[in-house]
């Protein structure tokens, strides 16, 4: 299999990939816009335990990053697996997305992808619990993500 990085590849890292945030406020081809102009990642997969001095030494070394912004229980408000890295150029995002996307982090692989631009409110959980709405769905145990899910936490707490 050919590297990522290898000269006669397509660097992909400027592309959009096909995840769009849901609940953008406005309209499909406004949030591509913003996404193919944006220098704001989301990186998830993170390790409930992986501090924002973290992330920051990691992501610095693709460039010059402007914040750090943790995502956080809407409830507990502990860190809950996400967050959101602002550059100041997009070529330090592109740079973060080709060399850093995929890397371990606190034993994890994240993931990166492009973000329309951090608004507030977005640093919370969006699931029904408060966390990540994928974390409702997990059957497995995942102890870099708080264990349980919250449904099989609670079902084994009844027993």
């Amino acid at each position: 299999m050919p590297s990522a990085l290898a000269p006669t590849e397509k660097d992909k890292a400027p592309e959009l990939s096909a995840y769009r945030d849901q609940r953008f406020s406005g309209s499909i081809k406004e949030q591509e816009r913003m996404l193919n102009k944006s220098s704001t990642l989301y990186v998830g997969n993170m390790s409930f335990y992986t501090t924002e001095e973290q992330v920051y030494e990691l992501f610095r070394r693709a460039g010059d990053v402007r914040r750090v912004i943790m995502g956080i229980h809407r409830y507990t408000k502990t860190p809950c697996g996400f967050c959101f890295v602002e550059y100041y150029s997009r070529d330090d995002a592109e740079n973060a997305i080709r060399y850093i996307g995929g890397t371990r982090l606190d034993d994890r692989i994240i993931r990166t992808d492009w973000d329309a631009g951090f608004v507030e409110g977005r640093q919370f959980g969006r699931g029904r619990h408060g966390g990540q709405v994928r974390d409702e769905y997990r059957r497995d145990y995942d102890p870099g993500r708080g264990g349980w899910n919250k449904e099989i936490a609670m079902r084994q707490a009844a027993h």
